[in-house]
């Protein structure tokens, strides 16, 4: 059976865009839609806290959530396969669940719940931490149709895995594909006067992306790559770059913490301040 996309929705405006963006992953990706909105079973379980009919409500309003996105999703993408869950659990754990069975798990940067100034909500920011898989957080004011594709490059962690995601997906986009690396100088030198030869870094890091590119090079002939060597801090680099970006691509750290894949420094703040859709690339193997 062909892994979904799958998009969580809870009929907000960014649910919407996270459902529309989830279905054009579909139909490029030839894979079939699934929508899921998951309705809390606590505390309308206890007749005590709430009228007994209140969950019978809640499971029939998160199925008319469901019902508008599958409409959305079959007049966006009339020729994919689209299906429909009402799960109940907790948020987190129903995502969670869902994704260690999807393809991609795609989502909108913000729901319904919490604060609005907030610029990424608790369940897109827990959910990239801790998904099984790639997962997609849905930002911008629109869907980008067009724009190039962006990765950041670090070389703390084994880049194999967030280049081999950027690298796909702009072979399937036809799209440029723009790899950033940006340092900083260590606080210590700065502080003794010391400084460090920029030419001599960007060379550097220009023969270390060479070789964490090759195999992803050949293996996509066809991407067009552009590299950008920044001395500035990595998640303004990479938030300036989501300007002109369809997508910008981030990675994890291998090491754990309660055997959760930490979520970078870096990739937490472009998660929180990008102009378009954020990519947290991870293995199934590595969630």
């Amino acid at each position: 059976m062909t892994a979904p996309i799958v998009v969580g929705t809870d009929g907000s405006t960014c649910a919407d865009r996270a459902v529309e963006w989830a279905c054009d992953e579909a139909a490029l990706r030839d894979r079939p839609l699934h929508i899921v909105h998951a309705v809390e079973p606590a505390p309308y379980s206890y007749p005590l806290l709430v009228a007994p009919e209140m969950g019978k409500s809640l499971a029939e309003a998160g199925q008319r959530i469901l019902t508008a996105a599958e409409k959305t999703a079959n007049a966006r993408q009339a020729g994919i396969a689209v299906t429909t869950e009402l799960v109940a659990n907790t948020t987190g754990p129903a995502l969670v669940d869902q994704s260690a069975r999807a393809f991609e798990l795609v989502l909108g940067h913000r729901g319904l719940g919490g604060f609005k100034s907030l610029l990424l909500g608790s369940v897109g920011l827990w959910m990239a931490g801790h998904a099984d898989g790639p997962v997609v957080v849905v930002r911008g004011d629109a869907v980008p149709e067009a724009g190039e594709i962006v990765v950041g490059l670090g070389f703390a962690e084994d880049p194999a895995e967030v280049l081999g995601y950027a690298f796909e997906v702009a072979s399937l986009r036809g799209a440029t594909l723009r790899i950033v690396h940006a340092w900083q100088e260590p606080a210590i030198l700065v502080a003794t006067g010391y400084s460090l030869d920029f030419d001599k870094v960007a060379e550097e890091v220009r023969e270390r992306s060479a070789r964490a590119q090759a195999p992803w090079r050949e293996r996509y002939p066809d991407v067009q790559v552009i590299e950008d060597i920044v001395q500035g801090h990595p998640v303004t680099a990479l938030c300036e770059a989501s300007r002109r970006a369809a997508l910008v691509v981030v990675g994890t750290h291998d090491h754990k913490w309660f055997e959760v894949p930490r979520l970078g420094s870096v990739s937490h703040g472009v998660l929180h301040h990008a102009h378009c859709p954020v990519a947290v690339a991870r293995s199934h193997e590595q969630a």
